[in-house]
């Protein structure tokens, strides 16, 4: 049983779960003997993007568990860069329907979050019943986009978030940042909060360092062993909603229309009239997508 999980017979409550070493925080709300939701946040974020969301989720009758992933969380922030990798934050989302009790999941995921959610659902296409993505499309349509389409110049801070200490420092004033990109007030304050100097960004950055890691590695070995393409070669076979913000600043369309390619189960494009952060700014319209593609399976 996991670390924080109280037996409740069928069924495990999670307050924390455990996973390499580390533990996680986990929000976990809505009646417990309810089909599982899980809420994967994005950068800067934390479980708290959902706050607005979980309530309407679980008056509805379902169970939502809402984790600060790795490098969010006191207990789950490893030094090694390769430990952030997409393998193990996948893992982690894995482990934490364990923790559970929960055979499948119906998995949400926002920004950073809603790739972990993709991958999960290339990964283990049988632990995952319907997938909601949030602002990042497919990892096929982002890579097709940033290649043939104007993605590049809108993700240009990725390449610099892997430079080594200088993303910290320009990422002091998170406040005022996260409020100029759109963010509700209130919650960017909330998750500046968090960051009370420099090195406290060391862990959400190691997402966007591992990435750089894991294209070195790939390129050391290449002359060793032919490379297989990576799952993100796939198409997704779960039932899947995309829903993209019209004045995302940091996702383009081309990226956004896209992302239908790279899934071959029931599929619904939504554009909302919004900016990138859905789940602070728009919770009940995601809540609401939510609702539709769970039940689209029942």
């Amino acid at each position: 049983m996991a670390r924080g999980a109280r037996d409740l017979g069928t069924v495990v409550e999670v307050d924390t779960f455990t996973r390499d070493g580390l533990t996680f925080d986990v929000l976990d709300a809505g009646p417990v003997d309810g089909d599982v939701v899980i809420l994967l946040h994005g950068f800067p974020q934390d479980a708290h993007a959902w706050d607005a969301v979980t309530p309407v989720l679980g008056g509805t009758g379902l169970r939502t568990l809402a984790p600060w992933q790795r490098g969010y969380c006191p207990g789950a922030t490893p030094r090694e860069i390769e430990r952030y990798e997409i393998g193990e934050l996948v893992a982690d989302v894995r482990a934490l329907a364990d923790a559970a009790g929960a055979d499948r999941v119906h998995v949400v995921g926002h920004d950073w979050g809603a790739v972990v959610a993709w991958e999960m659902a290339l990964r283990h296409p049988d632990r995952v019943a319907t997938l909601t993505a949030l602002s990042v499309p497919a990892p096929g349509a982002m890579a097709w986009a940033t290649r043939k389409g104007p993605q590049l110049v809108r993700s240009w801070y990725i390449g610099a978030f892997c430079l080594p200490v200088l993303p910290e420092r320009a990422l002091a004033n998170a406040r005022g940042r996260l409020h100029r990109s759109g963010l509700d007030p209130a919650a960017a304050r909330g998750y500046a909060e968090r960051f009370p100097d420099p090195s406290s960004f060391t862990g959400p950055l190691a997402w966007y360092r591992a990435m750089g890691w894991s294209a070195a590695r790939r390129s050391r070995v290449a002359h060793l062993r032919p490379l297989a393409g990576p799952p993100t070669a796939g198409a997704v076979r779960i039932p899947t909603t995309f829903a993209w913000g019209l004045h995302d600043q940091f996702i383009s369309r081309a990226a956004a229309e896209r992302c239908g390619r790279f899934v071959t189960a029931p599929y619904r494009f939504v554009e909302l009239d919004a900016n990138h952060w859905l789940p602070e700014n728009e919770p009940d319209a995601v809540a609401d997508l939510v609702l539709q593609r769970v039940r689209s399976t029942g």
